[in-house]
């Protein structure tokens, strides 16, 4: 059994040949249910499944009552530190991310330490620097005001090792077609923000992959018209914005809109959890949440609202205004899962609320609570990042041939959506984490407190 330090930047032995017995295998295309099984686990991948195989000269596991699904995607994070954040990412089950904005020289370090064995992490997907206008909106962006600076930044990102291109709130019209045509020329993916002056409609048709916390659907369903979100009426309150956008809901705009994304194959990584928390905020209730005691008191700080500010000078309306807001998004998402629109799960932690690792479980929660069923959730979480990434014959489900990212649970997640949090083992490239390794990394101490203040958080709270 592997033994965790309190720091998991360590060198790890070699991957275990592990043998789960009498097992529950969840088939996460389908929700069917693969009884009293066992499963064999060797050099990093699923070797075998049934009924009569030998297990000689295996660790072996009792897997009697227990369910075993895909490791976990989070497809929206930023991730700040491996020491502080890969521990509790695999501690939850979560054995990849999709970083969203960091550093490229620090992420790229960091995946090469976890796929050489230096330290025990997730799988890492990475754009490096967001695209932001002529006057980003977060420190550490690339500024992009013409078309030139926009083919030049792809170029850019792509030289220095990004693995796709993240798109802000912020770009001007011609550069962000700019960004589009020079990224589908290199056959590079772009994704991220729906820039205010872009609509839902041109942001798909452009071929942007995935769009991040909703910004445009709502509006782009407006009878308003698709110039609403771009050209908004001045001298509106955020109140009266919304009740606007929300009582010219049209649902023929709609279903217009989610065939689109069908049809071009866009994605939606609603990342509910915090835009849940956008909507609640102001209540102490939602506030006190024992999980911040895995954060330093200055992180703790950073979450309450009159220190962020985004929410400082939000008024008791505002907070309505998101709320109202939010309760349609849930509609849409459900909507959307329903039309066979293509989901992902995200949480963009470490934004207030959206803890690392645990975030995940609760967008999972979130999207049932919204309509969702547990399948459709689940799946945003394991095959659907595969096929995002085009790696579904690797990843994404339990089957032979297939890495050994995998989480085994002490109930069905398939008949309560927060069963995916009693995790009894991880088994992550092979190497097996069981309850009490678990444990330790849970009790790891952040190091929060001692990076600089407020990175990469990447959310705005415009739509």
């Amino acid at each position: 059994m592997l033994a965790l330090a309190a720091a998991v930047a360590l060198t790890l032995p070699a991957p275990e040949s592990v043998a789960i017995r009498h097992v529950s295998v969840v088939n996460v295309l389908n929700g069917r249910i693969q009884k009293d099984v066992t499963v064999l686990l060797a050099d990093g991948a699923i070797r075998a499944i049934g009924r009569k195989i030998p297990v000689k000269n295996m660790q072996v596991l009792d897997g009697t009552g227990k369910f075993l699904i895909p490791g976990f995607w989070d497809m929206h994070v930023h991730c700040w530190s491996d020491e502080d954040f890969f521990p509790l990412f695999l501690a939850n089950g979560v054995t990849g991310i999709r970083d969203m904005f960091g550093q490229l020289d620090e992420l790229k370090a960091w995946r090469t330490n976890v796929e050489s064995g230096i330290t025990l992490g997730p799988r890492m997907v990475f754009s490096g620097p967001i695209l932001d206008g002529p006057k980003p909106v977060w420190p550490g962006s690339i500024a992009v005001g013409t078309p030139e600076e926009g083919r030049k930044a792809v170029g850019t990102l792509q030289q220095g090792g990004a693995d796709f291109v993240k798109v802000y709130s912020l770009l001007p019209r011609e550069a962000y077609f700019a960004i589009a045509g020079e990224a589908k020329k290199r056959h590079l993916d772009f994704a991220g923000h729906v820039p205010d002056l872009i609509t839902a409609t041109e942001a798909s048709n452009a071929g942007q992959k995935s769009f991040e916390h909703l910004l445009s659907v709502l509006s782009g369903c407006s009878s308003l018209g698709d110039g609403w979100r771009t050209n908004p009426a001045p001298g509106r309150s955020r109140m009266q914005l919304v009740r606007e956008v929300l009582a010219s809901y049209a649902p023929a705009k709609a279903t217009a809109l989610f065939a689109l994304f069908r049809k071009n194959g866009t994605w939606q990584c609603p990342t509910l959890t915090v835009l849940n928390a956008i909507a609640h905020l102001d209540e102490p209730a939602f506030r006190n949440d024992p999980r911040l005691s895995y954060l330093p008191s200055d992180v703790r700080a950073s979450w309450e609202p009159a220190n962020d500010l985004r929410f400082k000078a939000f008024t008791p309306d505002d907070w309505e205004a998101n709320r109202l807001s939010f309760a349609k998004q849930c509609e849409l998402v459900v909507m959307m899962a329903n039309s066979e629109v293509k989901m992902l799960a995200g949480t963009d932690t470490p934004n207030p609320y959206a803890f690392p690792g645990f975030g995940l479980h609760d967008e999972l929660a979130l999207m049932v609570k919204c309509g969702m069923t547990p399948l459709q959730a689940l799946q945003t979480a394991t095959i659907n990042p595969a096929r995002y990434f085009g790696w579904e014959k690797n990843m994404g489900t339990v089957q032979v041939g297939k890495v050994s990212d995998l989480v085994l649970l002490d109930a069905n997640p398939l008949e309560d959506i927060h069963n995916t949090t009693k995790i009894t083992a991880v088994f992550v490239r092979g190497r097996h984490l069981d309850r009490a390794a678990l444990d330790q990394m849970r009790k790891h101490k952040s190091r929060l407190a001692t990076l600089p203040g407020n990175r990469c958080w990447g959310l705005d709270v415009s739509d």
